[in-house]
């Protein structure tokens, strides 16, 4: 796959054929002996993953040539400077929020001139960022995002998958869709994939510029106005077999999900857990 668009956008990126995660050997190139080969912005992507990985562990796998899998390497101090401790937790929202973006100009690309409905601007798809780090059409997962602190460098390698050509039988699980089947139309991957490096790399200057500042970077009030999950009933699950369910508030300034409790009105912050929009 050549990828001109991408290669545009990226300092270095490098196409497999096929790898077991791209998140795994990016990585161990960012702290190998050629770490300085790898500048901030560096990327690698392949359209044939075997080992890779989603949050908690869980296993991501595709059938090959109908999806990508993007890693990313972000160098905050390249960027702009370094950045506190507390402001890592909004990297994931930042990438998820440049995903969404691409994915619905994606979608937008697709519809056709004229809409069979004409007082309905969406084209009935809607493009959605969940929290913390899926990206749904119409409610369906279409990316998921998973971002990997390197402690010793304070690098981020950001890792998404995002599928484009599954069909009915290959998807992973009930709630998955790709973006042919969202749009009935075979998506141009490396204008995707540019479209989201282009924007991720935007974002994340802008936040790194404000030291990692979301409200002065813009950063928070773009992803708040993405984000599917805020002002939706949810059910979180908790580390320790927990659960918390009520409304989904706000984002505080770390990037956390505030979660109003139905059972006895308290506003909660919630920095990890999986997420479930409830719909009565």
């Amino acid at each position: 796959m050549d990828l001109p668009k991408s290669r545009a956008v990226a300092p270095r990126l490098e196409f497999l054929d096929t790898a077991t995660s791209t998140n795994d050997l990016l990585r161990e190139a960012a702290n190998g002996a050629d770490a300085a080969g790898w500048p901030h912005g560096s990327v690698i992507v392949t359209d044939d993953q075997t080992s890779g990985r989603g949050r908690l562990g869980r296993t991501w796998l595709a059938p090959t040539g109908k999806t990508l899998a993007i890693s990313v390497l972000l160098r905050p101090g390249d960027a702009g400077s370094a950045l506190p401790a507390e402001a890592y937790g909004w990297i994931p929202l930042i990438a998820g929020a440049a995903m969404t973006e691409a994915v619905t100009r994606a979608v937008d690309a697709a519809r056709p001139a004229e809409p069979e409905d004409p007082e309905d601007v969406s084209g009935g798809v809607d493009v959605r960022l969940k929290w913390p780090n899926d990206v749904l059409v119409s409610g369906y997962k279409v990316c998921g995002i998973l971002s990997e602190l390197l402690p010793e460098s304070g690098a981020v390698v950001v890792g998404a998958g995002l599928n484009l050509t599954l069909d009915e039988h290959d998807l992973p699980t009930l709630t998955s869709t790709s973006l042919l089947l969202a749009t009935g139309v075979r998506p141009d991957a490396d204008a995707v994939l540019a479209d989201y490096l282009g924007t991720l790399s935007r974002l994340f200057a802008e936040f790194a510029a404000s030291g990692g500042d979301a409200d002065a970077s813009g950063v928070a009030a773009t992803v708040s106005s993405l984000c599917g999950t805020l002002g939706s009933e949810v059910r979180v699950e908790l580390p320790g077999d927990r659960e918390l369910i009520g409304s989904a508030e706000r984002l505080d300034a770390d990037g956390r999900l505030v979660v109003r409790d139905r059972e006895n009105g308290e506003e909660q912050a919630v920095a990890a857990g999986d997420v479930t929009h409830l719909r009565y």
